[in-house]
């Protein structure tokens, strides 16, 4: 999971620092038009997922294990109605992160779990740098992505198990087409989401990765992944179609950046290795229309 430090570990960045990576995102983190409080506790939900990210990419390699496990105890303090104002011996302050979700944990009802997942995600990322097979990056995912669209669903009160199946497929799809973006920047810090197994097929190794340009081979597997990502995020699209309101738009803006992500490496070659591939925002607002439009 790609991030630069922000911060104190365990707590939330500076505001422009957060407004700045917000703004980098493929997908709106809390469009304008939603109403004030949802975009409040959309960034709130940012900050925290953020911050794990953070701790897990960029703190000192030997003080991860024990931020992230701060972290946690902090969500759990949390649900325990553990209060920031505690003062005893064995209680830390509560990071900022956690105590920011307070009101959207407590006004939409949102459950610990996904919470819980995004900081396992990045434990996993501590210890496991390749994967083997497209399960095995999907179960990755499970962890990384689709607790947040879980939790959005959560803070515009329609949440459902059919909704969050779809939801499930548009984060995965989306958290794919970061990590295809970003083949040359998780290789250069000894990751690599692409599965072995479809290396292997397409007669790619490891040192194809780190090459000035994508080869032949590697662009063919990347239009592979491209299409495997955008089969994702179209298997999720009739999720819009389900929803009205303020939580259609923001849906839709999800689905449409990931929709533009993969448009971008498609213009570019498949070549993800001379630039990073970064969508137009006209190419996203587009994307964003046609899902409203069509409902998927």
């Amino acid at each position: 999971m790609a991030g630069a430090r922000l911060g104190k570990p365990g707590q939330p960045p500076p505001d422009a620092v957060v407004a700045a990576k917000a703004a980098d995102e493929n997908f709106p983190v809390a469009l304008r038009l939603l109403p004030s409080v949802k975009r409040r506790y959309l960034m709130a939900v940012y900050v925290f997922a953020r911050t794990a990210d953070d701790i897990g990419d960029r703190a000192p390699v030997a003080e991860r294990s024990g931020l992230l496990a701060e972290l946690e105890a902090d969500v759990r303090r949390l649900y325990d109605g553990g209060t920031p104002d505690l003062v005893v011996p064995e209680a830390r302050e509560m990071s900022t992160a956690v105590r920011g979700l307070r009101e959207a944990v407590t006004r939409c009802g949102i459950p610990m779990q996904p919470f819980l997942d995004l900081i396992e995600a990045n434990r996993q990322d501590q210890v496991v740098t390749r994967y083997q097979t497209v399960d095995d990056l999907f179960g990755y995912c499970r962890l990384s992505a689709n607790p947040v669209g879980r939790i959005v669903l959560h803070v515009f009160n329609r949440f459902s198990p059919e909704r969050a199946e779809l939801s499930d497929s548009i984060c995965t799809g989306l958290q794919l087409a970061e990590h295809w973006q970003d083949v040359a920047e998780d290789c250069a810090d000894g990751r690599i989401y692409l599965p072995a197994a479809d290396m292997a097929q397409h007669g790619c190794v490891e040192q194809d990765l780190s090459e000035p340009h994508a080869s032949r081979r590697l662009k063919e597997l990347m239009a592979f992944e491209v299409s495997r990502a955008r089969a994702l995020l179209d298997a999720g699209a009739p999720l819009v179609g389900t929803l009205s309101g303020p939580a259609r738009l923001a849906v839709a803006g999800y689905l449409a950046g990931g929709r533009a992500a993969l448009a971008s490496i498609e213009a570019a070659d498949y070549d993800v290795l001379a630039a990073t591939p970064r969508p137009r925002k006209v190419r996203t607002l587009a994307e964003l229309t046609a899902a409203l439009v069509r409902g998927r």
